[in-house]
């Protein structure tokens, strides 16, 4: 993700942190003194949302070693001011490994929560709610981070996507019907609950509302993805890529691409060389090469060398899967060693609204 710092990396999966969540650290630390406390009230935030974030982080790898155990890769993981999130490629279609999967996540929190509960207990410096005095600063930061993590858990485990109970619905339903049927009955089940969150919010909590927002976009995009993926699934390449591009060869420069770039609708084009695929020339490469004023480089200092690539005959599930899983805009289609073809995520969206349409129509 653009904007984002690697500060570590465990079990070959690199762990980013995004500007935004700087700013947040920022906030913990200025918020307090604005309020009249001291500069160590604002450390003690800062150190409680590093030391929170962490416990995120661990639930994140849960889900993630977890995929890793099924064969499932995770990209990375990113730290947000919202929360994190594990970049999985994919979810397992198997509903046992999907269960698996989803409570990991949950459990590491509820792991954490007891470890810190009885680190409390044991240090003796545990407070009863009913005595909580928030004059005196309220409790302990121990015991603050083992109730956070409580309720990390059970409001992930809310059955409703995007949240890992949204999963663990799915596969309970899986077992026992088709996987598209499951996701379908479960995004409803989470949209009925934002509906629910939104009208509670209107008059308790206005926080609640873009919790309902978010929960029901969701939903939305997870029963969309699945039933685009089910239909990608007996779909070959070669009958949803684009047939009709621009190529440029690794002596054009720069000027050129930037005239076709504004002559077409073609944002990123293939770099070929004697029939032999070179490499890419995406759009946000060609910008950040002009914005060196670079406008007479050749296409072979700023193309990418590595891109995925697809058989024509290939499914186009498969393909999609390779396009989502790397950094590249678009997808090269290969037929016997030439390039016959691009695919690109939004000329797959196109082609599953024009078969969606065609096929409702047929069923009428």
């Amino acid at each position: 993700m653009k904007w984002s710092w690697k500060i570590g990396e465990f079990a070959g999966i690199g762990v980013f942190v995004h500007v935004t969540f700087v700013l947040l650290l920022l906030y913990a630390l200025v918020g307090p003194m604005l309020e009249g406390e001291s500069l160590a009230a604002g450390l003690e935030w800062v150190a409680f949302i590093i030391a929170l974030f962490a416990c995120v982080v661990a639930h994140e790898f849960g889900h993630a070693l977890v995929a890793k155990r099924f064969g499932v890769k995770t990209r990375d993981i990113i730290l947000l001011p919202i929360g994190g999130m594990a970049r999985i490629e994919s979810v397992p279609r198997e509903p046992k490994e999907e269960l698996q999967m989803a409570l990991a996540g949950p459990m590491v929190s509820v792991v954490i929560a007891i470890l810190l509960f009885a680190g409390v207990a044991l240090s003796g410096t545990w407070q009863p709610l009913l005595t909580i005095d928030q004059a005196d600063g309220g409790m302990g930061f121990f015991q603050r981070l083992a109730f956070i993590n409580v309720f990390l858990a059970l409001f992930n485990i809310l059955p409703a996507f995007p949240m890992d109970g949204g999963r663990v619905l799915r596969s309970l339903l899986a077992m026992r019907m088709d996987y598209v049927r499951a996701t379908r009955i479960a995004a409803s089940i989470g949209q009925a609950l934002a509906i629910g969150f939104g009208l509670i919010g209107l008059w308790y909590n206005p926080f609640l509302i873009i919790i309902a927002v978010f929960v029901w976009i969701g939903a939305s995009q997870e029963a969309n993805s699945v039933q685009m993926q089910t239909v990608f699934k007996d779909i070959q390449v070669n009958q949803a890529m684009l047939r009709q591009f621009t190529t440029f060869s690794p002596q054009d420069t720069l000027d050129r691409a930037v005239e076709e770039l504004l002559a077409g609708s073609q944002q990123d084009f293939p770099v070929v060389w004697n029939h032999q695929v070179m490499g890419v020339l995406t759009r946000s490469d060609l910008i950040a090469a002009l914005a060196k004023q670079e406008i007479n480089s050749r296409v072979a200092d700023v193309m990418r060398r590595e891109f995925p690539v697809a058989e024509a005959a290939e499914s186009l599930e498969t393909a999609i899967q390779r396009l989502q899983a790397s950094d590249s805009p678009i997808l090269l289609v290969l037929q016997q060693g030439n390039l016959v073809g691009l695919l690109t995520m939004e000329n797959a969206a196109e082609f599953f609204m024009v078969r969606s349409v065609l096929t409702t129509k047929r069923s009428f």
